[in-house]
């Protein structure tokens, strides 16, 4: 085992390459050398290229559907439907290419306009704020009493001023075409779409830019003393000395392609995720934390049951044994036909040692609670856990500032039970435990070159480590194709 701690200004990108997700400050030079060499004969660099490829072609046919539908509003309503099965194919495309997934966007959300008339001003006013209050928008009318809501269908419009006690004279919803163009003009899921596009495609064509003189062109010169002994045209009166040159640029051009085509995939990446999914609203984000909630009290209820169960299967029944033995120890004192020296010293040596049995169950019941060794820091915890391993495992930390106690925990029992299962399942003989920590997140990965093949399954060890990574808004990501090497990532905020 070995262990490498970076100063303070050495963090860097993170890049994927196959299953490999290399933080390049946490790699030795011989290690960092030896992925880059390997990196373009990577099924992660050709899937790049395959994306970067696709991709290209799909934004080309995206913008010009998406230009000539600028022209006007009706335009813009017909044609937002497409734009939005457009984002959907653009996603496919990460999901399928880059197993990267996206999330869908909101689904179309009806305007419902609906007119109110009242009396006067002053409750036009109060029942705004009850439609702003349940979700809706309101604007009040400058010449007449009354307003106009949007987003709430008429009947909830009409318990809303019920409820408020606001007088009102008629409640008239907008017809049907006027919701119809209304709900597609204010999309803003159509409108980030549109977006992606426009901003997409310069991005696709520097990337295809990058394949064509990188990649193609590396592959081209790499081949330069082949066209030379063909005699082709324009190759047959150069040197050995252009040969050389030609070959050592082609190198350069090849073996720094995929690292600019990582670098351009990620960059759309980005873009898919701030434009095709867009920020969550109040109430979805509402939903993401009672789920999560809810997760958070189950975990601690599972949680629960188990200290119950093991205090009253483990330490409660020897303690039970231990007061027994002492038990018969004292009633073989006051026997009046005499004193069984020898069978009193055995029983006191049974209850003495299932006492000390108790209190190492106990000790271990405690570590599993919060374990001793987070008291010296997560990196600490970390090497025991490394050296403790059936599998060698080399450790890499980077962590200048420590997290909170709650993600320190659950850091440290997620690289556990990581580290457990390639003992276990993988039959890896070696294993790299990476922990990095930049402001805002701590990154926990394990990596193994077993037999690959690992998915999350019902009731299984990484479904339950993923749910509760997800409690405190973390995320885990598996790469494991059959034949490894698999790598598992945990993401964890700083604090919780």
């Amino acid at each position: 085992m070995s262990t490498q701690t970076p100063q303070a200004d050495g963090h860097s990108t993170v890049i994927s390459y196959d299953n490999h997700l290399m933080t390049e400050s946490a790699q030795t030079p011989a290690s960092w050398l030896r992925r880059a060499l390997v990196a373009p004969f990577t099924k992660r660099a050709r899937a790049e290229v395959g994306y970067a490829v696709t991709s290209f072609l799909l934004a080309v046919a995206a913008v010009a559907f998406i230009v000539p539908m600028l022209e006007n509003g009706i335009f813009w309503a017909v044609s937002t439907t497409p734009v939005r099965k457009l984002g959907t194919a653009a996603r496919f495309l990460a999901r399928a290419q880059l197993g990267e997934d996206i999330p869908a966007p909101p689904p179309l959300r009806p305007v419902s306009y609906v007119k109110v008339a009242t009396p006067d001003t002053a409750p036009a006013a109060s029942l705004a704020k009850a439609v702003a209050a349940a979700g809706g928008k309101a604007r009040e009318w400058e010449t007449k009493p009354g307003l106009t809501t949007s987003y709430l269908p008429p009947s909830q419009v009409a318990d809303l001023a019920a409820a408020a006690g606001v007088a009102f004279t008629a409640v008239v919803p907008r017809n049907e075409l006027a919701n119809y163009f209304g709900t597609r003009i204010r999309d803003s899921a159509g409108w980030r779409a549109r977006a992606y596009f426009l901003v997409k495609l310069p991005l696709a064509a520097l990337a295809m830019t990058v394949i064509a003189i990188r990649w193609a062109g590396g592959l081209f010169l790499l081949a330069f003393p082949a066209w030379r002994a063909l005699g082709l045209q324009g190759f047959g009166g150069l040197g050995a000395d252009n040969s050389l040159a030609a070959v050592l640029l082609g190198l350069l051009l090849l073996f720094s392609a995929p690292w600019a085509t990582h670098a351009l995939t990620r960059a759309d990446l980005w873009l898919m995720r701030g434009l095709l999914v867009g920020p969550a609203s109040s109430t979805e984000r509402i939903q993401v934390l009672e789920r999560s909630r809810a997760r958070v009290v189950d975990d601690s209820a599972a949680r629960l049951r188990g200290i119950e169960r093991d205090l009253h299967d483990g330490t409660q029944a020897q303690l039970v044994a231990v007061a027994m033995k002492l038990g018969l120890a004292r009633d073989k004192l006051y026997d009046a036909r005499g004193i069984d020296l020898a069978r009193i010293t055995q029983l006191v040596e049974d209850a003495h040692r299932g006492a000390l049995e108790a209190i190492a169950d106990l000790r271990t019941l405690a570590r599993g609670i919060h374990p001793p060794v987070l008291d010296n820091g997560l990196a600490d915890a970390l090497a025991t856990l490394a050296d403790r391993s059936a599998v060698p495992v080399e450790l890499i930390t980077d962590i200048q500032e420590r997290p909170s106690a709650a993600i320190e925990t659950i850091a440290y029992f997620s690289a556990a039970e990581l580290l457990a299962n390639v003992a276990r399942h993988s039959g890896a003989r070696r294993a790299t435990l990476e922990a990095v920590h930049v402001p805002g997140l701590l990154r926990v990965r394990v990596t193994d070159d077993g037999a690959g093949g690992a998915k999350p399954t019902q009731n299984g060890g990484l479904r339950g480590l993923a749910e509760r990574v997800r409690t405190v808004d973390g995320r885990i990501e598996i790469s494991s194709p059959p034949g490894g090497p698999t790598t598992v990532t945990v993401e964890l905020p700083s604090h919780a």
